[in-house]
């Protein structure tokens, strides 16, 4: 997932007049009830009104399966759509960095093994737009469509069609991700660059948000949102994920209906950057709305907006703290 609130080390640098053109990335980032008609069967008239009882009180408790519950074949495609502001202040001045990103998302489940499921994601689509409240437009790139001369309309294009398989608990945490280090190596050869020094560059950077860990933290937070037993409407439940952005989440069921469940979220969330030229400590919570379809448990539709406050700091400047405050909203909706 493109996390907007995950390693902007980059846009820190750049900032403070560290720019590298080779390097702008984005740290990007869901009872049956049968009437049986037993009139004609006297033997069973006793059990009759404690079956009634049974089913009935369980209609009313609203004890619901939340959980993954697919099928071999089953495709979903995503619409993301994300926004970031970051706004550093120094000295009585701000500057505001504001990042876009939208793409289209395929997960396809290809197998299925005792309680995981095995993914092929997929990049179908993807745009990136960077500006900058001093310097003005820093990016805009459309995956789909290559620039003769701009490499980063390379190494993007050379993302999509490509799967990477994700390994999916029933209750949506990402086990493990295979693909991610190939797929990096396949956007850095895209490049066009030839010295090993210079990939060796666009491989870490790259690796940062399409690395097989990094993906497997980004996309916990679209996945991991089930609990492991049976809830009634106003439950809560917890789970937590960890990386450089780290979120303890508390779950709640808000509403169920027959094909639909509607859970909230309340997250604390820290992040604790460290890369050689910029560090940054920033905490904060962030407010997620769900729609889950309960026939399979993938989301029909899911809005987070975060806000994380800290301080960030730059090598040229030593330990200068500046004040730093990032402001998101993401939206995924299912549209096949």
């Amino acid at each position: 997932m493109l996390r907007p609130l995950q390693n902007l080390g980059a846009n820190i640098r750049r900032v403070f007049a560290l720019p590298n053109r080779n390097m702008k990335m984005f740290r990007i980032v869901f009872s049956t009830f049968a009437a049986t008609e037993l009139e004609s069967l006297p033997s069973m008239k006793f059990l009759i009104p404690t079956l009634f009882f049974v089913l009935c009180s369980t209609v009313l408790l609203g004890q619901t399966s939340l959980r993954y519950q697919l099928n071999t074949g089953d495709v979903f495609t995503i619409k993301q759509d994300a926004e970031q502001i970051i706004t550093q202040e120094l000295d009585g001045a701000a500057h505001e960095i504001t990042n876009q990103i939208s793409g289209i998302l395929e997960f396809k489940v290809i197998g299925e093994k005792e309680e995981t499921y095995l993914i092929e994601l997929t990049f179908r689509d993807l745009n990136l737009r960077m500006s900058s409240s001093i310097q003005g437009l820093l990016m805009n790139v459309n995956a789909k469509e290559i620039v003769e001369g701009d490499m980063q309309s390379k190494v993007f294009n050379s993302l999509l069609n490509t799967p990477v398989q994700l390994s999916l608990a029933k209750t949506g945490d990402i086990l493990a991700v295979q693909g991610g280090d190939s797929l990096v190596t396949k956007m850095a050869q895209a490049s066009g660059l030839e010295d090993e020094f210079s990939l060796n560059l666009w491989k870490r950077s790259l690796s940062k948000d399409f690395g097989s860990e990094a993906l497997s933290n980004s996309y916990k937070q679209m996945t991991f949102i089930y609990p492991v037993a049976e809830q009634k409407i106003g439950n809560s439940w917890e789970n937590e994920y960890a990386g450089k952005l780290s979120a303890k989440n508390t779950w709640t069921l808000d509403e169920v209906t027959t094909e639909n469940a509607s859970i909230s979220g309340i997250s604390q969330i820290i992040m604790d950057v460290k890369e050689p030229a910029t560090t940054m400590k920033l905490s904060g919570t962030q407010q997620t709305k769900i729609i889950t379809v309960l026939a399979s448990g993938f989301i029909k539709s899911m809005q987070v907006e975060g806000l994380a406050k800290g301080v960030s700091t730059v090598a040229q400047m030593g330990d200068q703290e500046i004040p730093t405050t990032i402001k998101s909203k993401i939206t995924y909706e299912l549209i096949q």
